[in-house]
């Protein structure tokens, strides 16, 4: 018999000495993302593309989607008495919901949203941290991606596809006709060594050194000191990067560059690399910002940016290097 995560969830929470209050809190999200993924699969038949005429608390012009992604996991997480706030990309600062609630969640509800209106995958990632003691306050939020209970994303892409590790192992769930999401492959491992890599090049001329360096040697190919040739993959969406990632191996970079000293990367540390750097660690790969391992950042405010370095080990550690050397 096919496992669902409803099956899968209690059995795997209890074979590893974890709460059902985290399971509960995971399948609130796991709930409102099977929502999400019928709006998106719909798309202009349910009159959800385009513009929503809005902008987010970054200044980016927000999707009709965004906004109501955003809206099914605020409000599905509000009635989950686990919960005791969320904090959203999307939001200006956090959301209070249970005083008694043993969790917080942090997600980006719609990853990738430019590439909606030309369908091309998106998805939903989101991290479960404990509530620390006292009351709620954004200080509650800033821990560091080790201190994550739980981390997943579910890509809508060809197939639906939820991705969701509790720090024992990554597991990998599709979606069937029945709305169910069905076990389908357990513990995948990243490569260490790939002939992949992934990064935005119309940045070029802004990249630091290290980063310019880390790039040429890789498109020289076997004829250059890395001795291989190097395939570059870009879809300008973080959850299908990470996906194509954990199956096959690469590297993902969305460096620091100098258009804004003021901005040490462009990418979300709460919301998109805490999360994935703990997929990317429980299934054998890296994530850095090219200095420090994405986990061991403090952060320092809920919207914090961070460049990332993630993937196969072999090339995180030498792009680790070069920013030493």
């Amino acid at each position: 018999m096919n496992t669902t995560f409803s099956q899968f969830l209690p059995e795997h929470l209890r074979r590893n000495n974890l709460p059902p209050e985290l399971g509960e809190t995971a399948a609130t999200v796991v709930s409102a993302c099977v929502q999400i993924g019928r709006l998106v699969r719909l798309g202009a038949l349910a009159g959800v593309l385009g513009t929503a005429g809005s902008g987010n608390v970054q200044g980016e012009e927000q999707k009709k989607l965004d906004v109501l992604a955003n809206d099914l996991l605020i409000d599905a997480l509000r009635q989950n008495p686990q919960v005791a706030g969320l904090a959203s990309e999307e939001e200006d600062s956090f959301v209070a919901c249970h005083e008694n609630g043993r969790y917080l969640v942090l997600f980006d509800p719609l990853d990738g949203s430019s590439n909606i209106d030309v369908n091309i995958s998106v998805g939903t990632i989101f991290s479960i941290l404990p509530k620390p003691e006292g009351g709620l306050d954004t200080a509650s939020f800033l821990q560091s991606g080790e201190n994550q209970a739980a981390a997943g994303y579910v890509l809508y892409g060809p197939q639906t596809q939820l991705v969701i590790t509790f720090k024992h192992g990554v597991y990998v769930f599709t979606l069937n006709e029945g709305r169910d999401f069905v076990l389908t492959q357990q513990e995948p491992q990243v490569p260490v060594q790939t002939k992949e890599f992934a990064i935005n090049a119309s940045n070029q001329r802004h990249w630091l050194p290290p980063v310019q360096q880390y790039i040429a040697e890789l498109l020289a190919g076997e004829t250059g000191v890395r001795g291989k040739n190097y395939n570059m993959r870009w879809v300008a969406s973080m959850v299908a990067e990470v996906h194509r990632i954990l199956m096959r191996g690469g590297v993902f970079m969305y460096p620091q560059d100098k258009r804004d000293p003021s901005k040490p990367g462009k990418l979300r540390l709460m919301y998109e690399a805490n999360p994935m750097a703990l997929i990317m660690r429980q299934a054998g790969g890296a994530a850095s910002n090219a200095v420090q391992d994405i986990l061991s950042i403090r952060p320092e405010g809920l919207h914090q940016r961070v460049a990332v370095v993630l993937g196969s080990r072999e090339e995180v550690d030498y792009v680790n290097r070069l920013h030493q050397g």
